[in-house]
């Protein structure tokens, strides 16, 4: 038995490639890839990974990375970054701007990959000096903005044999050296809606020769989210919420076409399973009385993040030990979707939000805003994080920082 002290490790680690990895995020926001594009950055992340002694494995489709550090009889513990960046044009005057038109990491996907990517280099070290009880399993996701990037991951056998996951985002409302922290619901689940009313059109002074299609659509507009909210327990914060309405082309025709698109978002995983039936029953209900006919596509997206309550423990430990006691704080539920939810359908995990402000910048520039930029120290915050949070996990729920580490060939 030998003690160990993984601030200490951790220290020695980020002196001496803190700089290497900020140069790494700050390459990857000048060369952003759009989802299931993003092969520039996959390679960049293989040669890494490779010139550390490491076997990464790219996806099938040519994009993302699966990569296991360390082996032997433990658990296994997987860590998601994200890959991809956002249709959005960069509007920052810095020397990593983007270099390619109209697309920017405005998300903080570049942030993530780094924190990942150094959190599994150090850790490479722990397995060879056989400090590594178990094997973490990072995982390089492609496509988080565009659905689908995590179900890739998982038809790859990704998740397979893993039994807890973690990842984290940045957020810019938190202070560098801050996470935030939630047990239960933290992002909702988001499908897309699409509703075509369609039925006889006709003069505006004779609605009732017609089916009166612009006032059946606007019943439907505010029928249905005012039904819905009556149909499931309120805690599933289960909403309709309209973005895109047209109908006609002048004033005094009733047209014979209607379109209405919005998102579905909810906070309940058992309500999510059940909205689409629900709203076709309400739709074709709301239709049939007013004589038009109205189809409906529904879009899956993602299902919502519920952080396993242990994994949120572990993360609470992680971040006291090597951050500080008052770096976890609580953190909001959000209506925003992320993929990360179908990890955690099947496999316990959770999710943790990372800040990235400048203790008293005036300044908030939100993510997916082409202004959006991170406090470099957020990259060694990250990876003392996700190191400790990894540890924390293997040891079940044992601080590895302040207890003496069993060597693993030694009873136990």
């Amino acid at each position: 038995m030998r003690g160990r002290n993984l601030r200490g490790e951790l220290d020695t680690f980020l002196a001496g490639h803190e700089r290497e990895l900020i140069d790494f995020r700050k390459d990857l926001h000048m060369h952003p890839e759009l989802a299931f594009a993003e092969y520039r950055t996959t390679q960049h992340v293989v040669d890494r990974l490779t010139a550390a002694g490491l076997s990464p494995s790219v996806l099938p489709r040519g994009t993302g990375v699966i990569c296991d550090v360390g082996s032997g009889d433990g658990p296994t513990v997987a860590l998601r970054a994200d890959l991809d960046a956002l249709p959005v044009p960069d509007e920052k005057d810095v020397p990593h701007s983007s270099t390619v038109p109209g697309v920017c990491h405005a998300c903080g996907h570049d942030v993530h990959t780094a924190v990942v990517l150094g959190t599994g280099l150090f850790l490479a070290q722990q397995a060879e000096a056989g400090s590594l009880p178990g094997r973490v399993r990072l995982i390089f996701q492609p496509a988080e903005e565009l659905p689908g990037g995590a179900l890739e991951v998982m038809s790859a056998g990704g998740i397979t044999g893993v039994d807890r996951i973690f990842g984290l985002h940045c957020d810019p409302r938190l202070d560098v050296g801050r996470v935030g922290l939630k047990a239960g619901p933290i992002t909702s689940a988001c499908d897309r809606v699409s509703i075509r009313v369609s039925g006889p059109g006709g003069h505006t002074a004779r609605p009732h020769l017609t089916a009166d299609l612009v006032f059946a659509l606007a019943k439907i507009l505010t029928e249905l989210p005012a039904a819905l909210s009556r149909r499931v327990d309120p805690r599933s914060s289960l909403s309709l919420v309209w973005g895109r309405v047209e109908a006609g082309s002048v004033a005094n025709a009733i047209p014979d076409d209607g379109i209405a698109e919005g998102t579905v978002r909810c906070l309940d995983e058992s309500a999510w399973h059940a909205a689409p039936d629900m709203i076709k029953a309400l739709l074709e209900s709301v239709a049939s009385a007013y004589g038009v006919e109205a189809r409906m596509e529904y879009v899956r997206g993602v299902p919502p993040v519920v952080n396993d309550e242990i994994s949120v423990q572990m993360l609470t430990e992680a971040a006291e030990g090597v951050l500080g006691e008052s770096a976890p704080v609580p953190t909001e539920q959000s209506l925003g979707g992320e993929d990360f939810g179908w990890y955690l359908e099947s496999v316990p995990g959770a999710y943790a939000r990372l800040g990235t402000r400048t203790p008293g910048a005036a300044h908030l520039a939100d993510i997916h805003q082409g202004t959006f930029d991170v406090d470099e120290r957020t990259i060694g915050t990250g990876v003392r994080f996700l190191a400790a949070t990894a540890l924390t996990a293997l040891w079940d729920g044992r601080r590895p920082f302040t207890e003496p580490l069993v060597a693993l060939n030694a009873d136990k």
